[in-house]
C-alpha cells in the first residue's frame, strides 16, 4: 500500500505523517509542499492513496486531482474550508476531511477506504505476543543486542544515533529515529511523541500537562504536531466522572 501526501503547510504534512504511522502496511512514498512538483512525481507511478490539501499557491488541490486522478485509486482531500466540498466530489474524491480532524476519523476513513488491508492488519497486531524483539546494532562494540520490545520504554534520537532505554538496559545504535520508527510499525504499544522520541504507552506513568513522566523517570514534553495523536490515545482511557448531582 502506498501513500502521497500534498499540503503546502509543512507542519499539516509532518501531522499527516505521525498519523500515517497508526495505519500498518501503508507505506509514504512521497510528500510535497509544492504541488506542481507532486503533479510530476505522481503521473511517473500509480498510488493506492492521495491525502490532498485544497487551498494551495500555483495549483489548487482541485486542479491537481484532476490531473492525476487516473493515477490514484483513493483520494482524500484535507482541508480547513468547507467551500470547496462540492468541487472535490466532482473530482470524484473518495472523501473529504475538515481540519482540524483527529486521529481516530483518519482512521475511520482509511478503514472504510481500505476494508481488506485494515482487517490483515488488525490480524497482525491481535498475533504480536511478548516474545516480539529486535536486533539492534551496538554503537560501543558493534555487538547485535537483542531487545524485547515488552521490555522498551523509550526512544530518544541524539544526532546520528538513537538510544534506546529497556527495563535493564541501555543501548545506543547508529540508526535514524525514522529508519526504527518503520521498524516498529504495527506495533500498536508505541507512539511517537516528540520529533526526538517514541514511548511505550505502557510506560507512561503520570501526564502532567503536556509532560509525560516515564516509569524510567524521563520526562518528555508531547511536541505540538505529535499532540492530536496522543490526545486521541488519552481519549480512549480517560475515565470521566460523572456529575454529582
Amino acid at each position: 500500500m502506498t501513500c502521497v501526501i500534498v499540503d503546502d503547510d509543512p507542519n499539516a504534512v509532518e501531522g499527516l505523517m505521525s498519523y500515517m504511522q497508526n495505519f500498518p502496511g501503508m507505506e509514504i512514498r512521497g510528500t510535497f509542499t509544492d504541488p506542481v512538483a507532486a503533479i510530476s512525481f505522481l503521473k511517473k507511478q500509480r498510488i493506492n492513496l492521495l491525502l490532498l490539501d485544497v487551498d494551495m499557491p500555483k495549483v489548487n488541490g482541485i486542479e491537481l486531482a484532476a490531473s492525476v486522478r487516473h493515477q490514484v485509486d483513493k483520494l482524500v482531500f484535507t482541508t480547513a474550508h468547507t467551500k470547496y466540498a462540492f468541487e472535490a466530489f466532482e473530482s470524484q474524491a473518495d472523501a473529504y476531511l475538515l481540519k482540524p480532524f483527529s486521529l481516530a476519523k483518519l482512521l475511520t476513513t482509511l478503514h472504510r477506504l481500505f476494508p481488506e488491508e485494515a482487517e490483515i492488519d488488525k490480524i497482525a497486531i491481535d498475533t504480536l505476543n511478548e516474545e516480539d524483539f529486535i536486533f539492534v546494532k551496538a554503537k560501543q562494540d558493534s555487538k547485535l543486542v537483542k531487545v524485547r520490545l515488552k521490555e522498551l520504554i523509550v526512544i530518544e534520537s541524539k544526532s546520528n544515533y538513537v538510544e534506546l532505554q529497556a527495563l535493564d538496559r541501555q543501548v545506543v545504535t547508529y540508526m535514524s529515529l525514522s529508519e526504527l520508527a518503520k521498524k516498529l510499525n504495527g506495533q500498536p504499544d508505541f507512539i511517537q511523541v516528540q520529533r526526538s522520541f517514541i514511548v511505550n504507552k505502557h510506560y507512561i506513568e503520570y501526564v502532567d500537562g503536556h509532560t509525560l513522566i516515564m516509569t524510567s523517570g524521563t520526562k518528555i514534553t508531547v511536541g505540538e504536531m505529535y499532540w492530536p495523536t496522543f490526545q486521541s490515545f488519552l481519549d480512549d482511557r480517560i475515565i470521566k466522572m460523572g456529575k454529582k448531582r
